[in-house]
């Protein structure tokens, strides 16, 4: 029965360990967030316990032989599969790798929580936030700056300051744009191409959704 509350309270603190990693990444708005690192996480642990304790019970038996860690190497493979899918090839960019790597080390983290490697887990979530978060902060500095292009189309020559200000209201700042005319049958078609520099994660569908209410709006695309 104690080894039973043992088994719970790592179980939990594999959770916990993972939820605060995901939170990292909700935080910044991923692909996967606080509650699929919570399942990796937990589930890790919990596969780490099976296929460490789970067959004690037929080992006495003859022409037995078990390798402990058969099933525990099973989620390396699989929580790639999983991260495969965060990985979203966009643009000609990429996105997602990091997120992708940040579920395969939490599976890691729970392998570590569930064999009873308590402070190995701890100190691998600490250094993987600390990766996340920490890094980035130290070598801003000397990072390139991400930046993202933005084109819109309309009939009206007076949309740009309404469209700057709805970018401004959803954290992106306008480094530069440049402006095109392309005479059509319906008239003067106004080409804006904006290069655009968020000051936190971008998010693409609500920039979307506020730039369709405005008027004479032909086209809008991000490249």
């Amino acid at each position: 029965m104690n080894m039973e509350f043992e088994f719970i309270a790592r179980l939990v603190l594999a959770g916990i360990l993972g939820a605060l990693i995901g939170f990292e990444r909700e935080r910044r708005y991923k692909e996967a967030g606080l509650r699929t690192h919570f399942l990796v996480s937990v589930g890790s642990a919990l596969i780490m316990i099976i296929s460490k304790y789970a067959f004690g019970d037929i080992l006495h038996q003859n022409n037995i032989g078990l390798d402990p860690s058969r099933i525990a190497a099973q989620v390396v493979s699989g929580v790639g599969f999983l991260g495969a899918g965060t990985i979203l090839v966009q643009r000609q960019s990429v996105r997602g790798l990091t997120t992708a790597a940040g579920l395969w080390a939490t599976s890691a983290v729970g392998l570590a929580i569930g064999a009873g490697m308590y402070l190995v887990g701890i100190l691998g979530a600490l250094l993987i936030l600390l990766g996340l978060e920490v890094l980035k902060l130290i070598f801003k500095s000397v990072l390139p700056t991400k930046t993202y292009k933005l084109s819109v189309q309309t009939y009206s020559n007076e949309m740009t300051p309404a469209i700057v200000d709805i970018l401004s209201a959803n954290n992106l700042t306008v480094s530069e744009y440049q402006v095109k005319l392309r005479q059509t049958d319906n008239g003067t078609l106004y080409i804006i191409d904006f290069q655009l520099n968020p000051i936190k994660a971008i998010k693409e569908n609500q920039i979307t959704k506020d730039l369709q209410a405005l008027h004479d709006i032909e086209t809008i695309k991000f490249k």
